[in-house]
């Protein structure tokens, strides 16, 4: 514990260890004050950098770009890989894990040792790997690359330790799975097919052994050649060359025939009796023709071959479409007997599987669901009802369903919250689900001891908004808000909001949402801000619409006219109701020259509307047009239930809006804020109308990039490169903080980037605090607005509220991101609010509802260090703490000199506060308060996508989140207390079961049906049997299966204190057996091979990972 002590003279103006020439903090024109009485403050800081640890805690929502899909039909958990490496495990809820190769290359085959706990890669870069799944956080055991042939595909039989991998050569090589070593054993493709042929028969696309028989292996090639492999003789049993090529083979299980897949759209069935042709072709989609031609169809990419007891068997196929059906959407084809049904799906399918009541090949295979991987989602189809309908996905999978656009992050929500929000979105769930458990539901996860209340709320690009339970790591979806429906629909093509935003009018750009009362806030990109209530019964409704002009013209002259349009611009102190009306928004409101003018983007539905239960509309405030030009996108919003007011910023100004009285208080430019405090020597201009930004950069956009404005176009754009927009970003800053930075082009718009209503100190001479509106802007200048609200309930919603610029200004380098306020003992000060109450709910004479409001004043608990407060400031690239009323600047931190901070939130971690930063070179920090000494700072995360930079945001507790592809969120924390405990909360991909006995095959099966079970795949393929390959095939490479990778790998905490907790928690037999085992594996090939055989008969009844 460090204690720090400040002596305040009052006659510096920034902390000593503070930049030479750095701006003045003191007065607003930067002259040293009139020394205040001496005061010493006493802040006992708690955290240290021990506190703090980066980790990633879980991934949500589809996998990005999906490649491959694995099931193990014994533990029930479902693999997915992608295109960028990432392996998505999911179990039951809760049981959701994201591993990631570190060469990044796309998984083209995932194959799990069913029920070992282990999964084999196959990656592009023809690479295998093989995944320990026994422990919370999976790692790599082995790997093994492939230097001179590409893998295609791959198999691995039930209960077998060697792998089949297929090449682009034609080339068939076995992997002993154990030892991930290349055996002798190859099936090279000129002795695979005859050698009269002269023609390569194309790579590997399928492997599998016959149910009949495991000593015999069908090996499928692209061109059509088909050859049946007997293991034992080295030769083939039967070639099969036909003359459309191969996608795909299945097996019936009774292994005395199988269906083939073609890239015409016919499926063929062969009969191992007569293998000169097909003994079925059938074009499942291909209509005969008037001429007699069969209709070209497109290939059966795969076909699955199941057989039932009780039923016909199954076939089920993706494509096979005729082409001549143009638009056609991709489908899933489910033939059973004589009926054959269509299913559908919204995106093309990647890759779908059979989920089987049994694991053995060569048992009645009874199948029961159909995992159907798509490009953007997953759906599972039952297979037992006859109208196939599919399972409700328990993940949140589709939070991609429409662009995310923005996030926030909300932790210790009130414990009431997320039942009420869960209740009200239940009623809007989808019905025709499959009354059947959720097939994929292997591992274990308990709820676990460090829970609290969490929700996640996402904007997307239509308008949507939805509120997601995300406590205990799961994420859950509570409710869907769809803000598009306050406003009329635009015609397509035409009418004022086609002309702004022709994609997305309704696109969600930023949120600000106050849990305690409820109240909701919603900006969008065609300059419109939707204020919601919450209530628990439905209403009819009318939508209150204000309309605020905001321009930044104040060398203009303006007409009378202009002044009646305009009644929002008013002078420094004073006030303009407006009247409680909605405002007409008709279209034919233009100028005399044909341009626009007073007109908003959309138009706001002017009838009665029944609203349901949840968040109802309040009130609807728009930007308008101004001379032909759209109103510039709102940068920052604030909102106080306590106050009953709203505030929100552009590149043009400011303006307050009473959303009680339905009322404008404050509408004027960023210079007008000022009055006679401007800290800067504008250079004046003519004045001259519907003039544009001149100076090449365009503030509004430039400070806050992530709000992802682009240009004058202004549309919702996803970019992935940033490097032109990090570029302009330096070079104005750089302009801005140039040597003659007291001279500013008035055409440079100062943004107002930050709003924070709060209880303060609005002028130095103040002796109680007052409600104040902080104002942070892209020059670095921080105002303060006091106001006058009346106390009593009656007054405040009949007596206006008196707002007047004061002139307190603060500077600091670059665009102001972040307030907080800390009372003088150094814990943070909330936020006034108002207690949710329903103004829907049936009126009770007894109990009449009133406003109860919740105050946190900074007066309250500081009899011992005296009045006033500490505000914390944080900018593009420093942080500062001032002391309140006095405005002394008591320490300030330069953050970064290269980069700048994308995001910053004043945060709640073990019980103290902390300056959370995350910049745009990717670092994360972290700084005590009110000292601002560095606690942590991570080079975590590169940012090379405008998705990230929109998207991440701190929570308390050590937590953060950012959307990590368009369709997934990330989260992580910074807490050492949340790394230490994040294995308890993690859930188990492995579960002991004992593996199904095999069914009883009866004498004359087993005798008629050759000898399977007395295969030794050992004996074939073992270095004493096939020798050894070729070194310069493949290279062998250790993954973390050394007992030291294992720790870290299981426990995801790369402290030394928790490596040191982990052996003290792991040590005993159990350990010493596995480090036993581990170094057995690695002895030399030669002393493996020679016991290999003598171990594995003596501890036949142990798997290998048990040693």
């Amino acid at each position: 514990m460090k204690k720090f002590r400040k002596v305040l003279d009052g006659l510096t103006t920034s902390s000593p260890g503070g930049p030479i020439g750095s701006p003045s903090c003191g007065s607003a024109a930067g002259t040293p004050t009139a020394a205040p009485t001496p005061r010493e403050i006493d802040v006992q800081e708690t955290l240290i950098s021990e506190n703090f640890q980066l980790c990633k805690t879980v991934r949500h929502g589809f996998p990005y770009q999906p490649t491959a899909l694995a099931f193990d039909p014994v533990q029930k958990i479902l693999a997915i890989g992608s295109r960028s490496g990432g392996v998505r495990i999911l179990g039951r809820p809760g049981v959701d894990c994201y591993c990631q190769h570190e060469s990044g290359a796309a998984v083209l085959q995932l194959q799990f040792l069913i029920n070992e706990g282990a999964l084999v890669t196959a990656c592009a870069d023809d690479t295998l790997h093989l995944w320990n799944l026994r422990q919370r956080r999976p790692a790599v055991l082995h790997s093994l690359k492939f230097n001179r042939e590409r893998i295609t595909f791959c198999h691995l039989p039930f209960q077998s330790k060697w792998l089949y991998v297929g090449t682009e050569r034609g080339n068939t090589h076995i992997v002993n799975i154990e030892s991930f070593i290349l055996s002798g054993y190859v099936i090279m493709w000129n002795k695979a097919i005859e050698l009269s042929t002269k023609t390569h028969p194309g790579p590997v696309v399928h492997l599998s052994d016959s149910p009949k028989d495991e000593g015999k292996l069908l090996i499928g090639f692209e061109s059509g050649t088909i050859v049946q492999w007997d293991l034992r003789a080295k030769k083939a049993d039967f070639r099969i060359y036909y003359d459309e090529a191969i996608h795909s083979v299945s097996w019936h299980h009774e292994g005395k025939q199988f269906m083939c897949s073609h890239s015409d759209g016919s499926l063929t069935l062969w009969n191992l009796r007569n293998t000169t042709k097909p003994f079925q072709v059938t074009f499942p989609h291909g209509k005969i023709q008037k001429d007699g031609r069969k209709e070209s169809c497109k290939p059966i990419l795969k076909v699955e071959y199941k057989t039932s007891r009780s039923s016909e068997p199954f076939v089920i196929f993706s494509g096979g479409l005729s082409y001549d059906k143009a638009g056609r959407r991709p489908t899933l084809t489910i033939m059973h007997g004589k009926a054959i049904t269509v299913l559908e799906m919204d995106y093309p399918i990647v890759e779908f599987m059979v989920l089987c009541e049994t694991p053995y090949n060569n048992e009645v295979q009874e199948p029961y669901a159909v995992v159907v991987l798509l490009e953007k989602d997953l759906i599972v189809v039952d297979l037992t009802q006859s109208n196939f309908p599919v399972f409700e996905n328990p993940y949140p999978m589709d939070i991609h369903e429409s662009p995310v656009t923005c996030t926030a992050y909300f932790a210790d929500c009130p414990p009431d919250i997320i039942p009420i929000l869960y209740s009200i979105g239940t009623k809007h769930k989808k019905t025709g689900y499959s009354q059947k458990e959720w097939p994929v539901s292997g591992g274990t996860w308990t709820l676990g001891s460090h829970t609290y209340p969490e929700i996640i709320i996402t904007g997307h690009a239509d308008g949507s908004i939805k509120f997601w339970d995300a406590s205990a790591i799961t994420l859950q979806m509570l409710y869907k808000l769809k803000t598009s429906k306050v406003f009329e629909k635009p015609k397509p093509g035409e009418g004022r909001a086609a002309e702004l935003v022709e994609e997305d009018p309704f696109a969600v750009q930023m949120v600000s949402w106050c849990p305690q009362s409820r109240i909701f806030c919603v900006v969008g990109i065609s300059a419109h801000i939707i204020l919601y209530r919450f209530s628990k019964y439905d209403a009819n409704t009318q939508i209150v619409s204000l309309e605020v002009r905001l321009q930044c013209e104040p060398e203009d002259v303006i007409s009378p006219s202009e002044n009646e349009n305009n009644p929002c611009f008013t002078e420094p102190g004073s006030h303009s109701p407006q009247p409680h009306h909605q405002h007409p928004a008709s279209p034919g409101n233009r100028t005399p020259e044909g341009m626009k003018d007073s007109v908003p983007c959309l138009k706001v539905k002017d009838r009665m509307v029944r609203v349901p239960p949840g968040y109802q509309s309040d009130l609807v405030i728009q930007l308008l047009w101004v001379d032909g030009e759209p109103p510039q996108q709102i940068t920052s919003l604030d909102i106080n239930s306590a106050y009953g007011l709203l505030a929100f910023g552009n590149c043009n100004g400011l303006a307050v809006v009473d959303y009680l009285q339905k009322t404008i208080l404050l509408c004027m430019s960023t210079l007008d804020l000022y009055g006679a405090t401007d800290p800067y020597q504008r250079l004046t201009r003519s004045p001259r109308r519907n003039r544009q930004s001149t100076s090449g950069i365009n503030w509004c956009f430039v400070s806050y990039f992530f709000v992802s404005v682009k240009g004058p176009g202004r549309k919702l754009s996803l970019p992935t490169d940033l490097k032109t927009d990090l570029e302009s970003r330096e070079n104005s800053f750089s302009r801005s903080r140039s040597s003659s930075v007291s001279s500013i082009d008035r055409d440079t718009k100062e943004a107002i980037t930050t709003l924070q209503f709060g209880e303060s100190y609005g002028r130095k001479s103040d002796a109680l605090p007052t409600p104040c509106l902080w104002v942070g802007t892209s020059l670095g200048v921080v105002l303060l607005i006091p106001m006058s609200i009346p106390t009593d309930q009656e007054e405040r919603m009949e007596e206006a509220v008196t707002i007047g610029p004061s002139g307190a200004v603060l500077m600091l380098k670059g665009s102001v991101l972040r307030f907080g306020f800390l009372d003088c003992m150094g814990a943070l000060i909330q936020s006034p609010y108002e207690v949710w109450r329903d103004l829907n709910a049936p009126e009770d004479p007894d109990r009449p509802r009133r406003r109860k409001l919740v105050h946190f004043s900074p007066s309250s608990s500081q009899d011992a260090c005296g009045e006033g407060h500490l505000a914390v400031v944080c900018s593009e690239r420093q942080a500062k703490v001032f002391l309140m009323p006095s405005q002394s600047c008591l320490f300030v931190h330069n953050i970064t000199e290269s980069s700048f901070v994308l995001r910053a939130d004043v945060v709640s971690v073990c019980n103290s506060v902390c300056l959370a930063c995350f910049c745009a070179n990717g670092h994360v920090m972290t700084l005590s308060l009110p000292s601002l000494r560095p606690l942590m700072d991570v080079n975590y995360l590169p940012l090379t996508d405008m998705r990230i930079a929109r998207t991440f945001c701190f929570t308390n507790g050590g937590q953060a989140l950012y959307l990590s592809s368009p369709t997934e969120i990330q989260r992580i924390t910074y807490s050492q207390e949340m790394c230490d405990n994040l294995q308890e909360m993690l859930g188990e991909l492995f579960t002991p079961i004992e593996t199904p006995e095999a069914q009883n095959r009866g004498f004359l099966k087993g005798f008629f049906g050759g000898n399977a079970h007395t295969f030794d795949r050992e004996e074939l393929f073992g270095e004493a049997a096939a020798g050894k390959a070729s070194r310069s095939l493949a290279q062998h490479i250790p993954g973390q299966g050394g007992v030291e990778g294992m720790k870290v790998a299981a426990s995801g905490v790369v402290g030394e204190l928790a490596r040191a907790r982990i052996a003290l928690d792991e040590r005993g037999q159990r350990l010493g057996e596995l480090e036993e085992r581990t170094a057995l594996m690695m002895t030399s090939a030669e002393t493996f091979s020679k016991h290999a055989h003598e171990l594995m008969l003596k501890c036949k009844d142990k798997k290998w990972y048990q040693f």
